[in-house]
Order: structure tokens, then C-alpha cells, then sequence
């Protein structure tokens, strides 16, 4: 058997052989994202996998995979918004992603994030670097997380894991998600939304991006939380308002912001591009030094992305084998 797997990275490649290997197939590497023109590369196989940010909204690509008697297409990742499921359907296309790689990974980095902007670590390299100035102003003096209140949207597998490890470092945890989970009781108590908003000193977001979350943080949301609180997203840019966001940065109605992904993020991160090209929103934000932007990396580690290869690859060895598969998206 044998799968095409589009735009692999350079730790999936390493890792992306072994795997192969005990699943007893052949795995043909593609440098490209899929497109109407890469798609070519997919003959001849049994199925495919990709990791992508760019929309795959051209009919072309669902037809052809069709044409070639592949059954799915994998993502090996959790969001599934880079997918147009009405021409999946109509092409008979079966689409798998990978709900739970590594919760943990997401997690630690919206921690890690959290705990550069309340100890000011942003602010004290600017007093260094700016005026070789090392003394300790009270300006830049800060707080230990056990006295703040951690604010979450969203607390699902990832939002849950946040959840332990602040509660771990006794903080405060609340948290609002349209679902109630009684096993998320030990380390948060269940609130609003508006109540999350106005009450957090850290507010960090793990919810998909759809149709109604969309820009859910924007104007009426900055207004409404502290002016002390920062906001971190590990989750998907487009929840972020950025025009907003960097209006309530400027005016100081809240102290910062971690953002491990951007909403025009697609156009940029993942690879490299010419200065030029750098969208004038993330060099706003990056010239903060009350913001941090890592390039949608939170994934990042061995564990996730070996899982992400993995079971990627499983699922579309099974629908091509026709077999039921375990993490459908659409059926």
C-alpha cells in the first residue's frame, strides 16, 4: 500500500519511515501542500495525508482524488476548517484528523506563554536591551500565578490539560465551554462566558474556529476585561479580533498578549518568506514587548508529532483498506 503524505516537515521525515515500516506500507513524501497542481502526486496511491493552513477549496483537488479511487483525505492535525465538507461529500471523500496528539504540548505552551507575560520577562529585555538598564523598577515588578485567576474558553482536551497545570501551580481556575465535563471539577469551576471575560487575569482560548467563533474576542470583549489581564491563543487566529486587539494593546485596556497563531498566519508561518511579505499586523504585535508570537509551534514536540504521522497514517490505511475508520470528520 501506498500514501502520498503532502508537506512534511523536516521532523515528520525523520520520524515518518519507522512508522511506515511497522504499518507494513510505502510512504511517498511531497514537498507541496496539496493544490490543483500538486495533486498529480497522489496517482498511483491509496490514499493521502496533509498538513496544511491554506484553504483546499478548489473542486478540482476533491475530483481528482476521486478520479484516482482514493477514498480520504488525512489531516494530521485536530482543526479541520482548512476543508470545504460539501465538495468532500459530493466526491465521496472521507475526512480523518487527529482529535488528541498531544494535549499536553498545546497546553505547556499556553502556560509557558502565560508565565513570560505575568513575570514581564518581554518588558525587563526591552529595559535591558534599550538602556543597558538592569536595576528593578516598581514598574516592572510582578505577581506569582497562585494570586491570579486563570480564565479558559473552552475545555475540551487541551483546555482541560491547561486547566491541571495551573491548578497544579494553585492558581484560580474558571472556565466556560458549551459542554460540562464533571472530570474537569477537581482543577476549575464552570462560568459564563461574560463572567470569564471580566474576571480572568489570564485569559487563554482552546476553542475550533466556526462560524460563531469567529473574532468571538473583539471590541465589546477588550472593553469588558482588566486592564492588568492578558490573553493568550494556542488555538486558532481567527477567534482574535487583531485589528482590535492591537487598538486595546495601544490604548493599555489589557497588559498583553501570547499568540501562537494569527489570523492571515497561513500566508507566512510554516515557511520562510521575504521581509516584504511580512503582514504589517505582525510587526505591530512583534515590536511589543508585552506580546510574544510564537509560529503556530505549540505542536511542536516529538511526542505530538510523531502521534500526528501516526495516526494519520492509520486511519487512512484503514478507510483504503475498507475499513471503518477510528477519527472520522465527516462520517
Amino acid at each position: 500500500m501506498r500514501i502520498a503524505m503532502f508537506n512534511p516537515s523536516e521532523s515528520e521525515r525523520a520520524i515518518v519511515k519507522g512508522i511506515a515500516a511497522k504499518q507494513g506500507i510505502e510512504v511517498k513524501l511531497v514537498d507541496d501542500i496539496l493544490t490543483p497542481e500538486s495533486v498529480v502526486e497522489a496517482k498511483d496511491c491509496d490514499g493521502i495525508s496533509i498538513l496544511q493552513t491554506v484553504m483546499l477549496d478548489q473542486e478540482e483537488v476533491y475530483r481528482t482524488l476521486h478520479d484516482y479511487g482514493i477514498k480520504s483525505i488525512g489531516l494530521r492535525s485536530v482543526g479541520t476548517n482548512t476543508i470545504d465538507f460539501d465538495l468532500a461529500k459530493k466526491y465521496d471523500l472521507i475526512i480523518t484528523h487527529v482529535p488528541v496528539y498531544s494535549p499536553r504540548a498545546i497546553a505547556e505552551m499556553a502556560v509557558t506563554q502565560a508565565m513570560y507575560l505575568v513575570r514581564k520577562i518581554g518588558l525587563f529585555h526591552e529595559h535591558m536591551d534599550k538602556d543597558y538598564d538592569f536595576s528593578y523598577p516598581t514598574a516592572l515588578i510582578s505577581d506569582e500565578i497562585y494570586n491570579k485567576t486563570i480564565g479558559l474558553i473552552g475545555v475540551g482536551n487541551i483546555g482541560s490539560a491547561v486547566a491541571q497545570i495551573f491548578s497544579a501551580l494553585g492558581a484560580k481556575v474558571i472556565a466556560y465551554d458549551v459542554i460540562y465535563n464533571p472530570a474537569n471539577e477537581p482543577f476549575l469551576t464552570y462560568a459564563d462566558f461574560d463572567t470569564v471575560i471580566k474576571e480572568a487575569d489570564v485569559i487563554s482560548l482552546h476553542t475550533p474556529l466556526l462560524p460563531s467563533t469567529k473574532n468571538m474576542i473583539s471590541t465589546k470583549q477588550f472593553e469588558e476585561m482588566k486592564n492588568t489581564a492578558y490573553l493568550i491563543n494556542v488555538a486558532r487566529g481567527g477567534l482574535i479580533d487583531t485589528d482590535a486587539l492591537i487598538k486595546a494593546l495601544q490604548e493599555e485596556q489589557i497588559a498583553g498578549a501570547g499568540l501562537d497563531t494569527l489570523a492571515d498566519e497561513a500566508t507566512y508561518f510554516g515557511k520562510k518568506v521575504r521581509v516584504q511579505d511580512i503582514p504589517e499586523d505582525y510587526k505591530i504585535l512583534r515590536a511589543m514587548p508585552n506580546v510574544i508570537i510564537t509560529p503556530h509551534s505549540a505542536y511542536f514536540t516529538e511526542t505530538a508529532v510523531k502521534n500526528m504521522v501516526k495516526i494519520s497514517l492509520e486511519d487512512t490505511v484503514r478507510i483504503a483498506e475498507g475499513k471503518k475508520p477510528l477519527f472520522a470528520a465527516n462520517k
